[in-house]
């Protein structure tokens, strides 16, 4: 973002950036640190293991459909440059606007896969965050960009879907 905002600042152009939350969905990658956790749950309810749930499962999170996302993609591309202010980098948040617990995914997950239940394991890992939550409201109004794929919904497609190897 730092270096688009400097671009645009010395150019006149316009730069957007899209801040994705916790991005989930068909053909995640899986088992790589960066697959998040609804990728480590889904993993594990395919080796036929309970997903395991950090600290108390109550973190909350931002969980935004993958085919959301590439909406918000498509929607920033086709606003251009005539919608953004000219010498400067736009962001947006780009999530559900929907937060729901770590736990309350592990448990949605598990039960649309048929997989055993999550464990709460207390376990924490360092630096992680305890609340992480989105306000895409700013790309609502200035886009008109919606998600569409609730979370029931989301987590059931999830479920049934493959993901691909690491």
């Amino acid at each position: 973002e730092h270096l688009a905002a400097a671009w645009a600042r010395a150019t006149g152009g316009t730069a957007v950036s899209l801040r994705y939350h916790n991005v989930y969905g068909p053909g995640m990658p899986r088992d790589t640190p960066y697959a998040g956790v609804a990728s480590f749950f889904r993993s594990a309810l395919a080796r036929g293991a309970a997903p395991r749930v950090f600290e108390d499962g109550r973190q909350r999170r931002d969980f935004v459909h993958v085919r959301d996302v590439a909406a918000a993609n498509v929607v920033a591309l086709e606003a251009g440059s005539a919608a953004l202010p000219e010498g400067a980098l736009t962001a947006y948040n780009t999530g559900s606007g929907d937060p729901h617990t770590v736990g309350e995914m592990a448990r949605a997950l598990a039960a649309a896969y048929g997989g055993p239940e999550p464990v709460v394991t207390g376990e924490y890992r360092l630096g992680d965050v305890r609340h992480i939550t989105a306000d895409s409201s700013r790309l609502r109004a200035e886009l008109g960009w919606k998600p569409e794929t609730g979370f029931a919904q989301g987590m059931r497609e999830f479920a049934d879907a493959g993901s691909r190897g690491a």
